[in-house]
C-alpha cells in the first residue's frame, strides 16, 4: 500500500458562522432585488453574471487566492462556508464557479506570470467565466485517451479536435483544455499531454449545446477547426500536463457540489414530513440525514488538506464516488419514503422539485469523473494497481 487514506476530522470553526450569515444576507438580498431567483425576469446567463457582480463586491471570488492576483488569502474552510451556502441557495454560480474551484488556482500553480496578471483579476471582478476541456468523444473519463491535437506551427500552437461534456462553454470565456502535443511512449501512456488556456472567442471554435432532460443546456461539444493560440497560453510543462490534470481535479472532485446537486429532494422532503412521523418515515428520512452529514464532514476534511497544502488526490476521487453516488440514489429514496406520508403531503410543489431531482441525477456520477475512472484512482493511491 502506497498510500493510507486519511480523513481528518476538521470542524469548521465557531467565528466561520458569522460569514455563513453574511452570506445567507446576501443571498436573500439577491433574491429581493431581482437579481435571480423568481422575482427576475432575465434570462439565466444575465442572472448569472450579475450575481457574479454581487459576490465580487463582498471578496468572496478567489477568496484563497494570493492578494497580488485580486484575491483575499483566506482560507479553504472559509470558501468551502460560501460555496455550501450558494449551492444550497441554489444560486446562478457558473459564471465563476469553475474558475473559483480549480480553475485559477490552476493558473496560480502553473500559468505564467503575464497570464496571472492579465486573468486573475478578470474571475476576481466577476467578468471571466472558464469551463474545462478534458472529455473527449469515445474516450469520456480517460483523460490519457484524448486525442485532440495541438500541432507546434510558427509563433504558437494549432488546436484540431472536439472535447464533449464541457460544462458552460456556451457562455465561458475561457477554457483549460488539455490536448494531445506528442503521441504516447510505451512505457508511458501519459507523456504527450499539454495544457492550455484557450480564449473561447478565437477563431475556429464552435460551441455545440447538449439538451438534458431537465430541457437545461449545461454540457456542450466544443470543436475545434485549426485554433491558433501563441506560446504564452500554454500553462505548464509541454508534454507533461498528467500531473497537474490530476491535481486540478482534487479541486474539483471534493467540495460540496458532489453531494448537494440534488439536495433540493432531501430538504422537500424534510419539509412535507409531519412534526411527529410514523417510525418507518423517521427511520428513512434520519438515514438520508445522517448519510449527508458524514459526506460533509468527509469534504470538509479534504478542505482542510488544501488549506494545509496537501493534494488529497485519492481522498478527494473518495469523496466524489460516493458523493455523487449518493445525490444520484437521493431522488428514488425521496420518492419511497414519501409513498409513506398522506397524499396531500405530496403536492404539486413537492412533486415538482421531485421530477426535476429525478431527471437530473443520472449525469452524476459521469460528470467530473465517472465512477469507474474514480475508483481506478483508489485503488492506485493505495497500490492495488
Amino acid at each position: 500500500m502506497t498510500q493510507a487514506l486519511r480523513f481528518d476530522p476538521i470542524r469548521l470553526p465557531p467565528e466561520i458562522q458569522a460569514l455563513r450569515l453574511e452570506a445567507r444576507e446576501l443571498l436573500a438580498d439577491c433574491r429581493a432585488r431581482g437579481v435571480y431567483g423568481e422575482k427576475s425576469d432575465a434570462p439565466r446567463p444575465v442572472q448569472m453574471r450579475a450575481f457574479a457582480k454581487e459576490v465580487a463586491k463582498k471578496g468572496w471570488i478567489g477568496m484563497t487566492w494570493p492578494k497580488e492576483y485580486g484575491g483575499r488569502e483566506r482560507s479553504f474552510l472559509e470558501r468551502y462556508v460560501i460555496s455550501e451556502e450558494i449551492l444550497v441557495d441554489r444560486a446562478p454560480n457558473r459564471t465563476f464557479f469553475v474558475a473559483d474551484r480549480q480553475s485559477g488556482p490552476t493558473l496560480i500553480r502553473y500559468g505564467s506570470e503575464a497570464i496571472k496578471r492579465r486573468v486573475l483579476p478578470q474571475v476576481v471582478a466577476g467578468e471571466a467565466m472558464f469551463c474545462i476541456g478534458m472529455s473527449e468523444p469515445n474516450s469520456g473519463s480517460d483523460l490519457f485517451a484524448a486525442r485532440a491535437k495541438a500541432e507546434r506551427v510558427e509563433g504558437g500552437w494549432r488546436l484540431t479536435g472536439t472535447k464533449i461534456w464541457t460544462s458552460g462553454a456556451e457562455t465561458a470565456d475561457w477554457m483549460i483544455g488539455l490536448f494531445r502535443s506528442s503521441p504516447p511512449t510505451n512505457e508511458n501512456r501519459r507523456h504527450g499531454l499539454t495544457s492550455f488556456l484557450v480564449d473561447m472567442h478565437a477563431p475556429g471554435i464552435e460551441v455545440r449545446p447538449i439538451r438534458q432532460m431537465t430541457g437545461e443546456d449545461g454540457f456542450n461539444e466544443v470543436i475545434f477547426d485549426g485554433v491558433f493560440l501563441p506560446d504564452e497560453q500554454v500553462i505548464g510543462e509541454i508534454d507533461a500536463a498528467w500531473k497537474q490534470a490530476t491535481s486540478e481535479l482534487a479541486y474539483e472532485r471534493s467540495g460540496p457540489e458532489r453531494f448537494l446537486e440534488t439536495w433540493p429532494a432531501l430538504k422537500a422532503l424534510a419539509e412535507a414530513v409531519p412534526p411527529e412521523p410514523d417510525d418507518r418515515t423517521a427511520e428513512g428520512l434520519g438515514r438520508l440525514v445522517a448519510q449527508v452529514h458524514a459526506l460533509r464532514r468527509m469534504s470538509v476534511s479534504v478542505a482542510g488538506m488544501l488549506e494545509a497544502g496537501r493534494e488529497p488526490v485519492t481522498e478527494a476521487a473518495i469523496v466524489k464516488d460516493l458523493g455523487t453516488v449518493w445525490e444520484k440514489r437521493l431522488p428514488a429514496e425521496v420518492r419511497r419514503i414519501a409513498a409513506l406520508l398522506p397524499p396531500e403531503a405530496r403536492d404539486g410543489a413537492f412533486q415538482a422539485v421531485l421530477d426535476h431531482e429525478t431527471r437530473v441525477a443520472p449525469k452524476l456520477t459521469i460528470q467530473g469523473g465517472s465512477t469507474e475512472i474514480l475508483r481506478g484512482i483508489v485503488a492506485r493511491g493505495l497500490g492495488l494497481r
